[in-house]
């Protein structure tokens, strides 16, 4: 009696010893690094529009409805973590056209970590995150606004900000996984813009209608940014969302990170 096994995509190698796992990891992150260098505006691009949304809320729309002190206080922490957000539509961009044009199965079939794909993408995505949020921090300075409460407490808030970052860019790489084609990706775009500006970004909640208010509250997107306000003492912060500006993201990551890799190890599996 003969048997017939169905094709299941490239035979996985051998896994790889511990000792290169590292190796792996560090090699496919110089390879998001070297797109840096053969894509430079789409990386200036990033940079310049969260600054580009800065100068247009903080002088051109205005805004600030419910807040008490300065607003530049208030909208620089908002901004920081609404950039935080924004970054998930280039997560996934990268790997649907990395999926779609098989450079991944290559990736998967060769002696390579399991991971190392993913990895490299979540480092090289947090590298261009510090320097996203370097050159937000930079512009604000120069416009006049300051953190208050002292190094400490700024290098607080930037752990919350990058903790922030991490989980969206894992609910990215999630997404970006189940999507698989890069046109796809316009759909989640139409979601993160609701949603980062549903938000206290800029604007306090309690000017906004009191169901919207609530939703805004609720959104972690909103913990993190009143975390940082609280942690760099500019209006609208309040000590209370510290835990919730790290509470969530953790339980973002609990949901997303092993849905992520549970997804990559089932391609072509």
């Amino acid at each position: 009696m003969s048997t017939t096994f169905a094709h299941r995509g490239p035979a996985r190698p051998a896994p790889v010893p511990g000792a290169h796992v590292l190796a792996d990891c560090w090699t496919m992150t110089r390879r998001e690094l070297a797109h840096w260098a053969r894509q430079p505006v789409q990386v200036l691009v990033g940079l310049v529009f969260p600054v580009m949304l800065l100068l247009m809320f903080g002088y051109l729309v205005g805004g600030g409805r419910g807040v008490t002190g300065d607003y530049l206080d208030y909208l620089v922490p908002g901004m920081l973590a609404l950039t935080m957000a924004f970054g998930l539509e280039g997560t996934m961009l990268a790997v649907t056209r990395d999926l779609d044009k098989g450079v991944i199965d290559r990736f998967r079939a060769m002696p390579m970590a399991d991971g190392a794909v993913l990895v490299g993408r979540a480092t090289a995505d947090m590298l261009q995150s510090v320097l996203g949020l370097a050159a937000l921090t930079g512009v604000g300075l120069a416009l006049g606004w300051r953190v208050h409460n002292g190094i400490p407490a700024f290098l607080g808030a930037v752990g919350l900000l990058l903790l922030f970052r991490f989980a969206m860019l894992w609910i990215g790489i999630h997404l970006a996984l189940v999507a698989g084609k890069p046109e796809l990706v316009q759909a989640v775009q139409i979601l993160v813009w609701p949603v980062g500006f549903l938000s206290n970004a800029f604007a306090a909640p309690d000017s906004m209608p009191g169901w919207l208010g609530t939703a805004v509250q609720w959104n972690p997107m909103s913990r993190t940014a009143t975390a940082v306000r609280d942690l760099l003492g500019g209006p609208g912060g309040e000590a209370g969302h510290v835990w919730a500006a790290v509470v969530w993201p953790l339980a973002l990551l609990a949901v997303f990170f092993p849905l992520a890799v549970r997804r990559f190890g089932r391609l072509n599996g």
